[in-house]
């Protein structure tokens, strides 16, 4: 009979960090990239990541590093959402979208309801 053995999360982050570190340099890297070699490190931090024992080292680590971050929330889309995503930063942004779209709105009734003045000459002097 098989038993099947009990997944071990990994504790030690020190491949995590350095391919965080990578992947953070290849994107501000100001000279282009190959897409093989961004793709190699992408797929080994993912491959790291749904290794790695979650709880605070984890977390310092995609706090310090937004692109492991982005990339670590998409990969767990399906179990959380986008749970590492600024909570304030997207109330802030809908909150703008809003105004803007309501000052539109506001805007185009105000010109819908004022009627051009008549001219009772009809064009005529």
């Amino acid at each position: 009979m098989n038993a099947t053995q009990p997944q071990t999360r990994k504790t030690d982050l020190t491949v995590t960090h350095v391919l965080a570190e990578l992947l953070e340099r290849l994107e501000r890297s100001a000279e282009p990239v190959g897409a093989e070699q961004y793709r190699s490190v992408v797929q080994h931090l993912l491959s790291e990541l749904g290794d790695v024992e979650p709880g605070k080292a984890l977390g310092d680590l995609l706090d310090s590093h937004p692109a492991a971050a982005e990339l670590y929330e998409n990969a767990n889309y399906q179990y959380a959402g986008l749970c590492r995503s600024a909570l304030d930063a997207s109330l802030t942004a809908e909150r703008q979208a809003k105004e803007i779209l309501a000052r539109a709105m506001h805007r185009a009734v105000n010109r819908s309801t004022i009627q051009p003045k008549e001219d009772t000459d009809h064009g005529k002097s």
